[in-house]
Parts: structure tokens; sequence; C-alpha cells
């Protein structure tokens, strides 16, 4: 009697391949939405102006519903996590030894002082209005650092929780906010101050936010504002990599033996992206990287970083956002503030031009 003949479908080649491109297929809707954001919105930003990360989030946000859907959620994951990364590392190739060379010693004990300082002030300030110890370390490395980009790769390095993505909108709302009206107001501040064009640079570099807002608003002054005020915003760039390495370590030691108990994420030893940076960097100070690739490789994280924006908004509800209040809001102003007090005292106290 003939047997019926069975199918083996599954063990040819192309089964396999399928197996392997599933995970790609099950991302590919999410990210694409993700994509479709960012490059609506950067055609808004560049035709109308405004804050390209806030327009992204704003818009992620407008499609919350999505993230109850299937077919979107591995994608929106993907880009929130995995494109994050990818986007914050290639910012190492905007800064060189030699830039940071090219200040001297005054500008770089500025900008150290007002990093850690704020950092610090930012952890007492939320205790002390009753908010968690990592919403302040947070908001006060994103104010000190670089803005929303800081806020991404801090965030990134800090054990997740249940409060960790609703933090990290917060944060990137209030410094993009920030350091929009930062950028109207301090010009005006520098000259009713009557800083000079050096001073004036240091003063923007070392208080906005966003590397943007600081472009636009040292340019606004004179090419040799801009010029110094780039340099030292770089500068609180490249503290982003002893500032992630601090907190992995602050929080691996405070809550290591909590996160194993109770089986919250873990933080990284080191994590790749971070590795990813300072190599980056490294090599952009030996001069071989082609400034076109330099160029490339700049745009592809801004590429990188809205797109992981529009993710962590469609992550993100209003309603969500609207039960924390405006302790947060209150707290980065007043971070800011405390950013824009130890920067004026470096500069009248002659540490600034050391």
């Amino acid at each position: 009697m003939p047997h019926s003949p069975t199918s083996t479908a599954t063990n040819t080649p192309s089964s396999a391949w399928q197996r392997r491109l599933d995970p790609l297929r099950q991302k590919l809707p999410g990210v694409m939405i993700c994509i479709t954001i960012a490059l609506a919105t950067t055609f808004i930003a560049d035709h109308y102006g405004g804050p390209t990360l806030l327009y992204a989030l704003l818009f992620g946000m407008t499609l919350h519903f999505l993230t109850e859907q299937g077919p979107c959620l591995a994608g929106v994951e993907f880009a929130a996590r995995t494109i994050l990364r990818i986007g914050v590392a290639l910012l190492g190739v905007r800064i060189t030894l030699e830039q940071v060379a090219q200040l001297g010693i005054g500008p770089v004990v500025t900008v150290v002082a007002g990093v850690m300082l704020t950092i610090v002030a930012g952890a007492v300030l939320a205790r002390l209005m009753g908010l968690s110890r990592d919403l302040g370390l947070l908001t006060g490395g994103a104010v000190a650092i670089c803005g929303a980009s800081a806020a991404l790769a801090l965030s990134a390095a800090m054990p997740r929780d249940e409060h960790s993505e609703r933090n990290t909108i917060l944060t990137v709302v209030g410094v993009t906010t920030l350091s929009t009206v930062a950028m109207v107001l301090y010009p005006l501040l520098v000259g009713a101050l009557k800083l000079s064009h050096v001073d004036a640079g240091i003063f923007l570099g070392g208080t906005i936010h966003d590397v943007a807002q600081v472009v636009g608003a040292g340019y606004i002054i004179s090419d040799q504002t801009g010029d110094v005020s780039t340099f030292v915003k770089l500068l609180r760039v490249a503290m982003l990599v002893p500032a992630v390495m601090v907190f992995m370590l602050l929080f691996r030691r405070a809550r290591g033996s909590e996160e194993n108990s109770e089986g919250r994420g873990k933080v990284p030893m080191f994590p790749l992206f971070l590795m990813a940076f300072v190599v980056l960097v490294l090599i952009n100070s030996l001069g071989v990287i082609p400034q076109a690739m330099v160029d490339g490789m700049t745009d592809l994280s801004r590429w990188c970083l809205v797109t992981a924006i529009a993710a962590l908004g469609i992550k993100t509800s209003f309603q969500k956002l609207a039960v924390v209040g405006w302790k947060p809001v209150i707290l980065m102003v007043a971070e800011t503030l405390f950013l824009l007090a130890v920067v004026l005292v470096c500069l009248y106290t002659g540490i600034a031009d050391w």
C-alpha cells in the first residue's frame, strides 16, 4: 500500500529564511510609523521652524492607540530602545579631543562644575519636592549636559520600572521647551550683562540645553560667540560619557540586590552604545574620518534620535503625564536657573577665563 505524500516545506531553505525574517517583519510596521513621524516633523521644523524633537514627541503621543494593537508594538519598542542607542552612539562623531583642548582650562572647569553641581542639585530638589531621586537625577543630567539627547542616553543607562518612560517623556518635553525659551531670552541677557563675545559664548554654551538652540543663540550675537558657544556645548556633550558611567555605578550599587530579588531590569556594566560613543570620539580626534562621513553620521544620529522620540511618544499617553502635575516642570525650571547661576559665578569670578 503506497504511503501518502508528506509535506517537507518546513525543512526547505526558503522556510528557514522566512523564520529568520519573521522578527524583522514583526518590527517593520512600528518602525515605519516612527520613521514617517520623523520625516513629517523634520519637514515641518525645517520649513516653519521649531524644535524637531518636540514635534516628533507630540505627533507620536497622538498615536498612542497603536500600542494597544499587536502589529505596531514590536517595532515601536525596537525604535525606543535600539534605534535610540544607535543615535546616542553616533553623537561621538561631533566631538574631538582637540576641540576640548582649545578651550583652555577655564571653560572646562566651568562646564564640569556646572554639570556636577546641577545633577546633585536636581537630586536634592527632587527629594525636597516629594519627587523621586531618579527623576531628579534624570532631569538634572538633561539640563546640565545636552538636553533631550542626554535624557535619552541617561534613561537608557538607568534601571527600568513602571515610571521610566513617563519620566523620560517629561524630561524631553521640559528641557526642549526650556531650551527654546532660553534661545530667545539668553541673547537679550547677554546684552544686559554686557558680556564680551568670548564670555557670551561660554555663557550660552554652558547654559542652553540643546545643541541646535546653542548654535542659534550664539550666531545671533556674532560669529566668534557662535564658535565659542558651539565648542563649549560640545564639551558639555562630552560630559555625557562620565555622567552615564557614574549613573551606572550609582544604580548598580544602590539597586543591584533589589533588582535581582524583584526581577526589575538590570543596569548594564558598560553599554555597547557608550563604548561606541567613546570609540567614535577617539577615532574622530585622529582626523581619519572624512568630513563627508562625519556629516553623514551626524545626520544619521539626528534621524535616529527623532525616530526614537516618536516611538517614546507613541508609548506615552496624555493621561499618564497629567497625573504627575506641575512639580517636574518646576523642578526643571529650578535646575535651569541653578545652572545659569553657576555659570555666571564662574564668569564673574574669573574662573571661566583661566
